[in-house]
């Protein structure tokens, strides 16, 4: 059963690391902070309601000895990026493993789109990435080791009517992490995307009707949406030795959608 995952390999091994997450109280967020916590990961969270948080917090600890810390951050806000940075660094001594998951996504088709809605999203999904990764590189480049994972999606290589602003972001996601690895590769430091696709969070429930909820499906290999808990593995594989040599790369993690021609 997936509810039932557990990884433990040296391969994998996080003991000692530091791992960041935003958008981490629910949903993808807080399946991967559980998979990194599982390896022996130190765990920051935050979101903008604290007490999803505190759920969060001790639904990632539980039946585990590592330490889970949470901040309540708005993420559009540019003065609070810096304050969790700060924060996290002043309480961990150190960011190990970033995991840029906070996103949103507000369908307008092209003629439509608000300026305001605009904004706030490309702040969301791409301005606070670039701002709490440029805060944070500079102490994992003294260390020569980190790990950079933007959350991307399917589509950010595909899309769908009415998804401008979120596809602008997801695919400025990708050439971000194909920059920075460059920038940052002779430091030991690797940055990547993971894509996913159809998966059981609140976001596409609440966009989708369920006809569209059954096309998704249709879409897949696999012919079911993802739980949160499979994108763990491939979050832990890229936070850890494992994909030490995996950089500048966007992993697709969509039950096999993209396997389909038509």
């Amino acid at each position: 059963m997936v509810g039932s995952m557990s990884f433990h390999c040296d391969l994998f091994n996080l003991d000692g690391r530091v791992a960041l997450i935003t958008g981490g109280s629910k949903g993808l967020g807080k399946a991967m902070a559980r998979g990194l916590a599982e390896c022996g990961a130190g765990i920051m969270i935050c979101s903008r309601h604290a007490d999803e948080l505190e759920a969060a917090r001790a639904e990632i600890a539980e039946g585990l000895d590592v330490r889970v810390e949470t901040r309540v951050t708005d993420m559009c806000d540019r003065a609070e990026v810096d304050a969790l940075a700060a924060e996290t660094l002043e309480k961990f001594g150190r960011v190990d493993i970033l995991v840029n998951n906070a996103g949103s996504n507000k369908p307008q088709p092209i003629d439509e789109i608000d300026d305001a809605v605009w904004d706030q999203v490309v702040e969301l999904n791409l301005t606070s990435i670039m701002r709490l990764t440029r805060a944070l590189v500079p102490q994992m480049k003294e260390r020569r080791w980190g790990r950079v994972i933007h959350i991307s999606s399917v589509l950010g290589v595909g899309s769908k009517p009415g998804r401008n602003v979120y596809s602008a972001t997801k695919s400025a996601l990708i050439g971000l992490a194909k920059a920075s690895a460059l920038d940052l590769g002779p430091h030991g430091i690797t940055v990547n995307c993971i894509g996913p696709g159809p998966f059981l969070t609140d976001l596409p429930m609440s966009l989708l009707s369920d006809a569209e909820k059954a096309e998704f499906a249709r879409m897949t290999a696999v012919n079911r949406w993802g739980d949160p808990r499979e994108l763990a593995g491939p979050a832990i594989m890229l936070a850890s030795e494992a994909g030490s040599y995996i950089t500048g790369e966007m992993l697709l993690v969509d039950g096999g959608a993209f396997s389909r021609a038509l």
